[in-house]
C-alpha cells in the first residue's frame, strides 16, 4: 500500500482522525490537496464547479482576475473558506502562478472557473500522484476520455502542436493544450514558470519532460463553458502557443535515450489502486 494510502480511519479511531483525509469509505490520503481556480467574470458558472468539487480536499485558492460581477462574494457563499488572491497582472498563466504560490497543499490540481471540468476527476489526478506520478496530466484524447467544446479547427491545431512537442522533446502526449491538470507542488521548483498567457498549459507540459518529471496521463471530459464566452482566441493563442515550443531548446537524442522518462498508461476514471 502506498505510503500516502491508508485505510479511511474510523471517526472514533483518535490516532488517525484529522490526519488523513477519507476520499471513499475504503481509503483515505495524507498529503492534503490544493485546487486552483483561475476566475473573471465568473459568478454565474462559480455553482457547478465548486458542486463538483471532492469534500475532502485540504483547500480552494481562487485567483480573481480583477472581475466586475459576484465572482468572488458568489465563491464565499458557496465555500466559506476559500481562499481568494487577488490577481496583479494579467493572463490565465500569470493567474495560475499567482493561484500557486498561495496554494499550502502537497498536491495542486488546477481546475477552469467555467463549468468545463467535472471535479469528481480528481480522484483520479490525486491516485495518479500518489501512486508515484510527479505530473498528473489531463487528455481529452486518452482512451476514455472527450470533449464537447472544440471544434475541428481547434482539434487539428491542438493535435498539430502535440505532435511538434512529441517530436521536438522526446514526449508521447496525446493532448497538449488542456488546464486540468494536477502535480506535487514540489515540481514548481523544477519547472519555472514565467508565461502569462493560455500558452501556459503548453510550457508546463514541455518543462515536465525536459525536467525528467514522471508524467501520467488520465482521461479527462470536456464539456461546453456553461455560461458566458471564453477569452481565448484560437489563431492568437495557437501563435503563442507555437512561439512557446519554439523557443525552448529541445532535449538532445542522446540524452533522451539516457534519461528513462516514460509517460505511463492514462489510468482509468476513479483508479486507486
Amino acid at each position: 500500500m502506498s505510503a500516502f494510502l491508508r485505510p479511511a480511519a474510523s471517526e472514533e479511531d483518535p490516532e488517525t482522525s484529522g490526519r488523513y483525509r477519507p476520499v471513499t469509505s475504503h481509503f483515505a490520503i495524507a498529503p492534503p490537496v490544493s485546487v486552483v481556480i483561475p476566475a473573471m467574470n465568473e459568478a454565474e458558472n462559480l455553482p457547478y464547479v465548486f458542486k463538483t468539487l471532492p469534500d475532502w480536499i485540504h483547500e480552494v485558492v481562487l485567483v480573481d482576475g480583477n472581475s466586475t460581477d459576484d465572482t468572488v462574494r458568489v465563491a464565499r457563499d458557496l465555500y466559506p473558506q476559500v481562499k481568494v488572491v487577488e490577481q496583479l497582472g494579467k493572463g490565465k498563466g500569470d493567474a495560475l502562478i499567482t493561484g500557486f504560490a498561495a496554494c499550502t497543499g502537497e498536491i495542486i490540481v488546477m481546475v477552469d472557473a467555467d463549468g468545463s471540468a467535472d471535479g469528481g476527476e480528481i480522484v483520479s489526478y490525486v491516485s495518479a500522484l500518489v501512486g508515484g506520478a510527479d505530473f498528473a496530466k489531463g487528455s481529452r484524447f486518452a482512451n476514455g476520455g472527450g470533449t464537447d467544446d472544440m471544434t475541428l479547427i481547434r482539434k487539428l491545431g491542438n493535435r498539430i502542436l502535440t505532435s511538434l512537442v512529441n517530436h521536438k522533446f522526446g514526449a508521447r502526449y496525446t493532448d497538449l493544450c488542456y488546464g486540468y491538470n494536477a502535480f506535487w507542488k514540489r515540481c514548481l521548483d523544477e519547472i519555472a514558470l514565467d508565461c502569462a498567457g493560455f500558452e501556459v498549459e503548453t510550457l508546463m507540459n514541455i518543462r515536465v519532460v525536459k525536467a525528467g518529471l514522471r508524467v501520467q496521463e488520465i482521461p479527462s471530459h470536456e464539456f461546453v463553458r456553461i455560461h458566458g464566452t471564453s477569452n481565448l482566441r484560437a489563431v492568437r493563442d495557437g501563435l503563442r502557443v507555437l512561439k512557446v515550443i519554439l523557443n525552448e531548446r529541445g532535449t538532445p537524442r542522446a540524452s533522451r535515450r539516457r534519461r528513462t522518462l516514460a509517460i505511463a498508461p492514462a489510468a482509468g476514471r476513479g483508479d486507486v489502486s
